[in-house]
């Protein structure tokens, strides 16, 4: 072998180690790597598993809040509803009552009105016969009417009643 034979033997040699060890510290770069970014991974992975999780609380709280909200709007709707019941129910009767002529609606007359005829005196009598205020009664028609007028009334109210339970229920 000659001289330039070595040479170039040992400058192949040369480029032979530094390119092993460049693929040795290549090699060993990317399990380093590879492992940072394995941790970075799963670091990422149980960070996202935490949000979820505190998605999933917070969305079970939200619904059970929502049923309980629920459950109290429909206790409140059910009572309103009773009540307007019993009040249709109360209003049916009085109806009734005052077509049958089991009950006469009567109003109070003013004393000091002479126009209205009625010879009935405001004050009791020396005979003995307790009189009070001078009443007159009213035609069925028109306490029809009046039963009819407080019925709508009462139903306003109750409405009105089950919208202010409603928006407190909203607003607890």
């Amino acid at each position: 072998m000659t001289a330039v034979q070595k040479l170039i033997g040992l400058l192949v040699l040369v480029v032979l180690l530094i390119s092993a060890s460049a693929g040795g510290v290549w090699r060993i770069q990317d399990w380093r790597y590879g492992k940072q970014l394995e941790e970075q991974a799963r670091l990422h992975q149980d960070d996202l598993t935490a949000i979820s999780g505190a998605a999933t609380a917070q969305q079970q709280a939200e619904q059970g809040k929502r049923l309980a909200l629920e459950q109290r709007l429909a206790i409140a709707d059910k009572s309103h509803y009773q009540e307007l019941t019993n009040a249709q129910k109360d209003q049916a009767r009085l109806r009734d009552r005052l077509a049958t002529a089991d009950l006469r609606l009567s109003v109070l007359l003013d004393a000091q009105d002479n126009a209205s005829g009625c010879a009935v005196p405001a004050t009791a009598a020396t005979g003995g016969l307790v009189h009070g205020a001078s009443r007159a009664r009213l035609d069925p028609a028109h306490a029809q009417r009046i039963v009819g007028i407080t019925d709508d009334g009462d139903r306003g109210l109750i409405a009105l009643q089950a919208c202010l339970a409603y928006v407190r229920a909203l607003t607890r």
